[in-house]
């Protein structure tokens, strides 16, 4: 059997403030309102970062204005309730070494 390479689908996310975020996207989906979103783990560089850093998934919704994308909060909290179980139960069949057994 052979092993299958990891290959993340590593993005830059440019804040409000001009500063760059790496993130991994573990996951893309659509909703039934023709919605898209994204969820995003953070990629630190160095291991200071990996220490001190925040290690929450991000879930956000992507926007397209004027042929730009933009990634934005999910304002609603029934909304973000919503999305964040589908991709939660998604990103654990996909990805099931990143939920830890307490999450489950």
């Amino acid at each position: 059997m052979t092993e299958q390479e990891y290959n993340p689908d590593i993005i830059t996310v440019t804040d409000d403030d001009g500063v760059e975020h790496m993130f991994e996207e573990l996951d893309r989906i659509e909703s039934d309102n023709d919605k898209h979103y994204v969820a995003l783990l953070p990629v630190f560089g160095e291991d200071e970062e990996i220490l001190d850093g925040d290690d929450d998934l991000f879930i956000l919704e992507v926007v397209e204005d004027g042929g730009e994308t933009y990634l934005q909060q999910i304002e609603d909290e029934e909304e973000l309730l919503e999305i964040g179980e589908i991709m939660f139960e998604r990103i654990k069949e996909k990805y099931p070494f990143l939920v830890g057994e307490d999450e489950e």
